[in-house]
Order: structure tokens, then C-alpha cells, then sequence
């Protein structure tokens, strides 16, 4: 890692302290404390069991979408590669933003594909992410929004507001797909050549390479959302994934004493994930202000109960995965020195 990378992620994880600092003093960071010590250990390792398996979830869905692009891997290296994946997002700011280019090279180096095919799965894959944890913030929403006050709903319905306006804007985005396939190649080159164009010694690309890379992405993209059966198991791998960070958090509060139904994470999690625009590494900090938030609304827990509950789920998966990654990472490593 170089010296400006490190010094932002040095930044964002000092960004991520205070947001964590102001959380628990606004709540009470004697009493977060104070729930978190009554957690039941062995309920803690079966949370980290099904983080553990909503990884191997969305590995195989990485495996799947790899095929349908007719990149033939073997399931362990797609396991290890999205097990890296997840290390390179959290050591990295913006979350998921910031690490795809990494994993796009990763399974590049992994597969011996294009790059663009690479950067195609992993987009393919936080493409499809987004239909089931859409689908269950919708479900989730309108069945809390039913059976709750009116007053309380709040939450959940400006959840509903904003699934409609990215459904609209993904709809529109694909029935103008060529127009915008144009208008990112000139937008593109632009900001490429601009760049390249102050560093000596360096080569811009031609418009029409930039071009031909672009349209080799969309193509990738257009394939997987082409083979219906293989995007079918892709989806249904994804809302498994899901589900097992659902029911994690679920069995975080039974470890803490308290019960919550078992559907309030489904709609909870995904309305968590828009806080990773926090310039902080994997969202930390933004993700979990926003849960504890939210649960506050949708339930009746006590709020370091809460805070007890999202940090040991959302910050202990954090290490947990960030750990299994960097593993996962150094095993790619050392498989792609010694191979020829």
C-alpha cells in the first residue's frame, strides 16, 4: 500500500472512532458496555458462523456469475477470491466503491481472464446484490408500516421512497443503455486524458480504446443478465447471503437477552448499506449509526441494548471477515508466485 492510500485509510478509520465515540456518548457508553458483557458466547460463534456462511453464499454466487461470462474456475478459488474481496473493501474508503477495482484485479490475476471481464463479474455481482435486499427492504417495510402506527412507519416508508427512485433510475439506465454506453466512453477518455496528460513519461489511451474496453464491460454485464437460469441461482445465492446476515443480528440480540422478529433485519440491513458513501474503510461507522437508528424506531429495545447488539454483529463480522479476507488474499498471493 503506498503512502496516500494509507494516510486515507489511516483517516477513515480515525473518521470511523469518532463516529463511534459520538454514538456511544449520545447513548451512554457505560450502558453499551454494560449490555455487551451479559452476551452469550456460544449464540456470539453461532453469529459467526452465519457471517462465515454469507460468505460462501455470495462466493458461490461470485462462482456462478464467473461461469456465465465462461470463466471456468474451480468454486475454492471464487470462495477465496470473494473471501479477499470483502478485505479489500474494508481496507479501503467508500466501502465496496473502493474496493472493486482490487478484486476486479484479483480475479484478473486468479482466472487469467480480461480485466474488464473481471471488473464485469464483481459489478454483476453488486448488481444482483441489490435485487433481493431491495426486495426484502419492500416487503419488510410494507409489512411493518401494516401492522405498526402510522407515525411510527416513518422509517420504513422513506425506505420505500428510495427503492422506487433506483428502480426508476436502474430502469432507465437500461432502456437508454446504448446512449449512456456513449456518453461514459467520451466522459471517459476526458477525464483519462486529463490525467495522463500531466504525468510524464505516460501514454494516453486512444478514444477508441477507452471505447472498446467499455463496450467489452457492458457486453460482460449483458451476458450474465442474459443466461436466465444461471441469474436465477446467482439471485437466489445473493438472498441467501441475506438471509444469514439477517439472522445473525437476530441471534446477536438473543445473545444479549432481548428478541426482536426475525424479519425487522431483513428490511433493517440493506437501508444500513447506504452508509457506506462514509469516507470511511468498508463504511464503517456510517453503516452502523444508521441500523442503530433505525432499530431504535422499528423496536422496542433499550438503545445500548442496541448499540450493543449492531456493534458486536456489524464490528465483529467486520474483524471477522477482514481477517478471513486477508487470509484469503495472502493464499491468492502465494498461489500466483508459484504458478507459472
Amino acid at each position: 500500500m503506498d503512502r496516500d492510500h494509507l494516510v486515507a485509510t489511516v483517516g477513515g478509520f480515525l473518521v470511523a472512532a469518532a463516529v463511534f465515540a459520538v454514538m456511544f456518548w449520545v447513548i451512554d457508553a457505560e450502558a453499551v458496555l454494560a449490555a455487551g458483557r451479559q452476551a452469550d458466547l456460544l449464540l456470539l460463534g453461532v453469529v459467526a458462523a452465519t457471517i462465515l456462511l454469507w460468505n460462501v453464499a455470495w462466493g458461490l454466487e461470485l462462482w456462478t456469475v464467473l461461469r456465465t461470462l465462461d470463466v471456468h474456475t474451480p468454486i475454492h478459488t471464487a470462495l477465496l477470491v470473494n473471501a479477499a474481496s470483502g478485505f479489500a473493501n474494508h481496507v479501503t474508503p467508500f466501502g465496496q466503491a473502493g474496493g472493486e477495482p482490487v478484486t476486479a484485479w484479483l480475479i484478473t490475476q486468479s482466472t487469467e481472464t480480461d480485466y474488464e471481464v473481471g471488473l464485469a463479474s464483481i459489478a454483476s455481482l453488486d448488481a444482483i446484490n441489490v435485487v433481493p435486499s431491495l426486495s426484502f427492504a419492500v416487503v419488510g417495510g410494507l409489512y411493518f408500516v401494516s401492522t405498526t402506527d402510522l407515525s411510527v412507519g416513518m422509517v420504513p416508508r422513506s425506505v420505500l421512497w428510495v427503492v422506487a427512485a433506483v428502480a426508476v433510475v436502474a430502469v432507465l439506465a437500461w432502456l437508454l443503455r446504448d446512449r449512456v454506453r456513449q456518453y461514459a466512453g467520451g466522459a471517459v477518455y476526458r477525464v483519462v486524458h486529463a490525467v495522463t496528460a500531466r504525468v510524464p513519461r505516460v501514454q494516453p489511451p486512444s478514444r477508441e480504446s477507452l471505447k472498446a474496453r467499455i463496450a467489452s464491460f457492458v457486453g460482460a454485464i449483458r451476458r450474465v443478465g442474459n443466461d436466465r437460469p444461471r441469474l436465477a441461482g446467482a439471485i437466489g445465492l445473493s438472498a441467501l447471503g441475506w438471509v444469514f446476515q439477517a439472522v445473525g443480528l437476530w441471534v446477536t440480540f438473543l445473545a444479549l437477552g432481548e428478541h426482536i422478529p426475525v424479519y425487522v433485519p431483513l428490511f433493517v440491513l440493506p437501508l444500513g448499506t447506504m452508509g457506506s458513501v462514509v469516507p470511511t474503510p468498508g463504511g464503517l461507522g456510517g453503516t452502523e449509526a444508521i441500523n442503530i437508528t433505525v432499530l431504535t424506531v422499528v423496536t422496542s429495545v433499550a438503545a445500548p441494548t442496541i448499540a450493543a447488539a449492531v456493534t458486536l454483529h456489524s464490528v465483529g463480522g467486520y474483524l471477522l471477515t477482514t481477517s478471513v479476507g486477508a487470509a484469503a488474499a495472502s493464499v491468492l498471493g502465494v498461489r500466483g508466485a508459484v504458478e507459472p
